[in-house]
């Protein structure tokens, strides 16, 4: 890694362990649903057994009623899901969205690293372009946030739904998944609602407070970022006014609605935020929940 990376990473840390030792000093399992069980082996029933537990098909191959035994998952997966398709290289304030993207998913490899879990990542664009599979280790986090800082962005739009089937082949057990994104995409919907039954699920939207804040001065050229067209509109005109207000409150109500249905819990961090703190207050508000 060249110098420059490499204090970037520094920042990384060192804001991660403020995180740590702010709420996470039992690492993330305090916070979430907490590990599963899976598969282990079987045993022969016994009277006074669970029949739920009866393994039906393996018993009707050995002649003999056999039960299905688990155990408790030892390590934790957490999976993030980075968008990074070209409207989130808007920024108005001190970074663009593109690096609060970053910010957010480096510290969350790296705190996952620090509790000792699996951690991996999967960046989409107009497509799923890049998946790196859970695993444990200071190199492989390193690996992870080298990717984050160095992801480029790409026009034509976001393939959220493509994102969240991968997120499930990829998962075999439950696991943590935190999905950052301005969810400027469609038709994710139920794909998000299926990978949410298994995993806890955080969607974090990532905004700018002047994203959508066009000044009125006339006749200009915009461009939409997940397309990368170019269109001239009359900024002054009531009826721009007017079709581009209706537009915001039908996204916002849209997205809201989206991941309402999709049973997950979601975290609204704008670029002039302070992100650390963000992510400190919101999970403050889950073990409270508990």
């Amino acid at each position: 890694m060249n110098e420059d990376i490499l204090k970037k990473v520094k920042r990384i840390e060192i804001s991660t362990k403020k995180l740590m030792d702010e709420f996470m000093s039992g690492g993330y399992k305090s916070h979430f649903k907490g590990q599963g069980v899976q598969f282990s082996e079987h045993r022969t029933y016994a009277a006074g057994d669970d029949i739920r537990h009866i393994d039906w098909k393996v018993s009707a191959r050995s002649k003999e009623p056999l039960l299905k035994q688990y155990e408790e998952e030892r390590e934790l997966s957490v999976f993030i899901i980075a968008d990074f398709s070209a409207s989130q290289e808007f920024g108005s304030q001190n970074i663009t969205k593109r690096e609060l993207v970053t910010q957010l998913g480096s510290m969350i490899a790296y705190a996952a690293n620090l509790s000792g879990d699996k951690v991996g990542v999967l960046f989409v664009t107009n497509k799923v372009k890049k998946t790196i599979v859970p695993k444990k280790g200071k190199n492989h986090v390193l690996r992870i946030i080298h990717e984050f800082l160095n992801f480029p962005t790409e026009v034509g739009g976001t393939d959220l739904k493509g994102a969240f089937e991968e997120a499930r082949r990829v998962l075999k057990h439950s696991g943590i998944v935190f999905v950052l994104s301005d969810f400027l995409a469609d038709d994710y919907e139920r794909n998000l609602r299926q990978l949410s039954k298994k995993n806890d699920v955080v969607a974090i939207r990532i905004e700018d407070l002047n994203e959508h804040v066009i000044p009125y001065s006339g006749r200009i050229q915009i461009e939409n970022p997940e397309t990368g067209k170019n269109m001239e509109v009359d900024t002054s005109s009531h009826a721009f006014k007017k079709n581009l207000k209706d537009w915001l409150a039908q996204f916002e109500s849209k997205s809201k609605q989206a991941l309402l249905f999709s049973g997950v819990e979601t975290l609204t961090i704008h670029t002039n935020d302070d992100y650390t703190e963000a992510l400190v207050r919101f999970f403050k508000r889950r073990k409270q929940k508990k």
